[in-house]
């Protein structure tokens, strides 16, 4: 697979890791959605193959990172939490 095609396939995965992690939080969508691409656009004139494959591995790290430590709460209380895969926590 040619270089460009891994980072387009890295940038749709990143947008589709972003959609289910953040599903219900709008904001989160969107910071995520503004900062996928901007990194992308500030890297798109990158010509060096090992820079380019550095910046894959960084964007695949980070892909990984989102799909397995991101968790998001939700209030439904005042001092009760819901965690999206968790029951409930009290504080």
């Amino acid at each position: 697979m040619s270089q460009a095609a891994k980072v387009l396939q890295l940038f749709k995965t990143l947008h589709r890791t972003r959609q289910q992690v953040f599903k219900n939080d709008a904001r989160a969508l969107e910071a995520a959605r503004i900062k996928i691409n901007e990194e992308f656009k500030s890297n798109k004139s990158e010509a060096s193959p090992k820079k380019i494959e550095e910046l894959l591995k960084i964007g695949s790290d980070v892909e990984l990172l989102l799909r397995t430590s991101v968790i998001q709460g939700i209030h439904t209380d005042h001092n009760t939490l819901h965690w999206a895969s968790c029951e409930c926590v009290d504080f």
